[in-house]
């Protein structure tokens, strides 16, 4: 009896020093704390994450097409419209990411916000803030917006391509409007691409952490509350989370972010090469020493890729130090880094390994829609002053006929160098100074050699 006792006590010691030790392992976790009764938990490093993460709702209309009834079509004449297209009224939901409390900016998808008219941003705090969209790029679902506001907090962001599948993560967002919800899981898989087709240009993160409805443009973060993607999609044949749920990663994110608060627009880099995925059966025909990575099939003429040096037949492994595993990766990865942006890429040519390095294209006009910048501008289109051949101000490259930027007496060629005598050099610095002023607007334009004022009120 004395012996059986002896044993328990000892297992019980044992199985008490096990805890101990694992809840030591726990706590030497960066974000990992204690609750009063000594247990592991994330609440410490969420109260300082989820400050950053925000819920939105838009209002907004949408053209519907409906197809016109024959019977109406009898009366009106075969001439009439086959197609009637109305416009209808539309709520939605979503999620932010305050990435600069300074400035206000917010990162979301470019879907939660698509023709939203309205844009209201709710704190954790409960505060509401209306919010103006900076720009987005619907090809990676990425959208900037900006709140003005004291007191916001936001979010440090990580190095995305330090992930490994097996990491721990935990996704943040507002799901079916029901309030802020967190929940967690591991990284599954990296640079998950075409394969699914939700957007042009993928290289998603996937993860188990329950992502639903609602929870578009939440925050994907590591165990110390850094940012390490923007949640954007879910697999879902059941309309529910399934456990795959995809993120953009933190990298790809802050790439497009800058283009759009730089220029109002994202300026696409162009490698200018065609090719595919490496797989089992390329790398035995080409007698590969890898099974993973973009193959080079052919290179334009007079493209950044010629000009580095890249040829047909070379394995890209590596984009800037950071292996990728297929073509479409790489597409994803240049497709977000911007026009002009210098690129190493490791190579791998005859069985040797070696690095080259290219200075991408820009893979569309760098024009900026002005009316995202004020709505009496509608109907110009601007370039920075570097587009257009100098420093000193924003070119007016085109102009629509009878537009509000026609009336208001912009001419095709103008140069626009101050706002309310504001020195402003770029198309970001207009934005900006436009954002600033409240009441009468007046714009100092340079044509030809004259300097005249025109004014928006």
């Amino acid at each position: 009896m004395n012996k059986t006792v002896r044993i328990i006590g000892v297992a019980m010691t044992s199985a008490l020093m096990m805890l101990a030790s694992a809840s030591n392992a726990y706590a030497a976790i960066p974000g990992i704390g204690k609750d009063k009764y000594g247990t592991p938990t994330l609440a410490p490093m969420l109260e300082n994450t989820t400050p950053a993460v925000v819920s939105i709702s838009v209002e907004g209309t949408q053209k519907i097409s409906q197809r016109v009834p024959d019977l109406f079509r009898y009366f009106y004449g075969p001439n009439s419209p086959r197609e009637q297209v109305q416009e209808q009224p539309f709520t939605g939901l979503g999620s932010g990411v305050i990435i600069d409390a300074d400035e206000g900016y917010i990162v979301t998808n470019a879907h939660v916000v698509n023709n939203a008219d309205e844009i209201t941003v709710s704190l954790s705090d409960g505060r509401e803030l209306d919010a103006k969209k900076i720009g987005e790029d619907k090809d990676t679902d990425i959208a900037l917006l900006r709140v003005k506001a004291e007191d916001l907090v936001d979010i440090e962001l990580a190095d995305s391509d330090e992930l490994r599948v097996g990491d721990f993560v935990v996704a943040i967002g507002n799901p079916f409007g029901i309030g802020q919800t967190v929940t967690s899981g591991i990284v599954s898989a990296l640079g998950r691409s075409s394969s699914i087709g939700i957007n042009a240009l993928e290289n998603y993160i996937q993860t188990d952490a329950a992502i639903n409805r609602g929870n578009s443009g939440g925050a994907l973060v590591n165990l110390r509350g850094e940012l390490v993607g923007i949640n954007t999609a879910i697999v879902a044949p059941t309309g529910g989370n399934v456990g795959i749920g995809f993120a953009i990663p933190s990298n790809m994110m802050k790439s497009l972010v800058d283009q759009l608060v730089q220029y109002g627009e994202v300026r696409r880099g162009l490698l200018g090469i065609s090719g595919g995925n490496v797989d089992s059966g390329l790398a035995e025909a080409m007698e590969l020493d890898v099974n993973k990575g973009a193959y080079v099939g052919q290179v334009a003429p007079d493209s950044a890729a010629q000009k580095g040096g890249l040829e047909a037949g070379d394995v890209i492994v590596e984009v800037n130090g950071r292996p990728i595993s297929s073509f479409n990766e790489l597409r994803a990865k240049i497709g977000t880094l911007g026009a002009g942006a210098e690129v190493e890429l490791g190579i791998i040519r005859e069985g040797k390994k070696r690095t080259v390095s290219v200075v991408l294209d820009d893979s569309s006009e760098s024009n900026v829609a002005a009316q995202d910048i004020h709505p009496a501008l509608q109907g110009a289109t601007f370039a920075d002053g570097e587009t257009v051949g100098g420093d000193d101000g924003i070119e007016v490259t085109a102009l629509e006929a009878r537009s509000y930027a026609d009336r208001l007496g912009l001419e095709e060629g103008d140069v626009i160098v101050g706002v309310n005598r504001t020195r402003v050099t770029t198309v970001s610095e207009l934005r900006r100074a436009i954002e600033d002023r409240e009441g009468v607007i007046a714009l100092n334009v340079r044509r030809g050699k004259a300097a005249i004022y025109l004014v928006i009120r």
